[in-house]
């Protein structure tokens, strides 16, 4: 049975309790055949020293959004997807509101899946541009 985007979306935010995802507070919001979208709220949960957004959780939340985009396109019964590269270019500072994440797809192949990981604000300013490489690898090993 295909679950609907409303329950697809409410399941992958119930996954994600007890994890990472949850204590940056990351929330999917959306997804197509070949993007996903994320939020997350700047707060001083997700702070440097001096008050802005940490480069470390804009990579958190890239890396889930992307990894979450390689999961929809594979089969996890046969195997687990993991990254093995993300790079990020932080192009502007952000101290409040919320940080939204589209992962789409640049390559989608069967062992390894190219994404680019754009990060806006809540007025579409490019905050920061990541790419993720993720591999699958089989559970039958």
């Amino acid at each position: 049975m295909q679950l609907s985007k409303q329950d697809a979306i409410a399941h992958a935010n119930s996954i994600c309790k007890n994890t990472l995802m949850q204590t940056l507070n990351i929330e999917f919001i959306d997804f197509g055949d070949d993007f996903v979208i994320t939020k997350m709220p700047v707060n001083s949960r997700v702070y440097q020293p001096d008050g802005v957004l940490h480069g470390g959780a804009t990579v958190a939340l890239a890396e889930t959004t992307g990894s979450f985009a390689a999961h929809m396109f594979l089969d996890l019964n046969d195997v687990f997807v993991r990254g093995i590269e993300i790079s990020a270019n932080h192009i502007k500072s952000v101290k409040d509101g919320y940080v939204y994440a589209k992962a789409s797809f640049i390559h989608k192949g069967r062992t390894t899946q190219l994404l680019q990981v754009r990060i806006t604000d809540d007025d579409d300013n490019l905050i920061s541009l990541c790419k993720l490489t993720t591999v699958a690898i089989s559970k039958s090993k």
